[in-house]
C-alpha cells in the first residue's frame, strides 16, 4: 500500500495587520519606498526568503516573479545561484551582497563582497538595494515567527 503523506497544517499565531497596525503599516511603506528594478528586487525577495525558510514569502514572491515574467528555470536556480549561470554580473552581486546582509557573520558584510557589489551598482542603487534586503528579512521574521500561512495552505 502507497504511503501518502498529508501536509502538516499549523495555525497562524499572529496577524500583525491588527495587532501591531501602525508598524505593520510602517514596514509596508518602507518596502514600497524602495526604488529597485522590479525583477532584480524579485529574485531578491525569493532568495532571501529562501535563505530565511520563508513558505509564505517564497510563494507570494515566486508568484509575482513568474507574472512579471520571469523565467522557472531562473526561480529554481535561485537555491543554487552561485552555482548557476543563468544569473547576469550584476544579478550575482546582488544575490551575494542578499546573503551576506541575511547572514550576518560578527565581522559584518566582507570588504570583498561590498566592492563587488559597488562594482554593479551605485551608491543610491546599493542603498536601495540594502533596503530591499533588510525589508524582506523583516517581512520573513515576523511571517516565520506568526507562522503565516501561504495563499491555499
Amino acid at each position: 500500500m502507497e504511503r501518502v503523506d498529508t501536509p502538516v497544517v499549523r495555525a497562524q499565531r499572529l496577524d500583525t495587520r491588527r495587532s501591531a497596525k501602525r508598524a505593520h503599516e510602517a514596514l509596508l511603506a518602507l518596502d514600497a519606498s524602495i526604488e529597485l528594478e522590479a525583477g532584480l528586487r524579485e529574485l531578491v525577495k525569493i532568495r532571501v526568503s529562501v535563505v530565511n525558510g520563508c513558505a509564505y514569502c517564497i510563494q507570494l514572491h515566486t508568484g509575482d516573479a513568474l507574472a512579471a515574467g520571469e523565467r522557472q528555470e531562473r526561480l529554481f536556480a535561485l537555491a543554487a545561484w552561485d552555482e548557476s549561470p543563468l544569473f547576469t554580473a550584476r544579478e550575482r552581486a546582488a544575490l551575494r551582497f542578499a546573503d551576506a546582509v541575511t547572514h550576518l557573520t560578527p565581522g559584518g558584510v566582507s570588504d570583498e563582497v561590498y566592492e563587488e557589489a559597488t562594482e554593479h551598482f551605485t551608491e543610491e542603487e546599493l542603498g536601495q538595494l540594502l533596503f530591499a534586503v533588510v525589508a524582506i528579512n523583516a517581512w520573513n521574521r515576523l511571517a516565520v515567527t506568526t507562522r503565516k500561512l501561504p495563499p491555499g495552505a
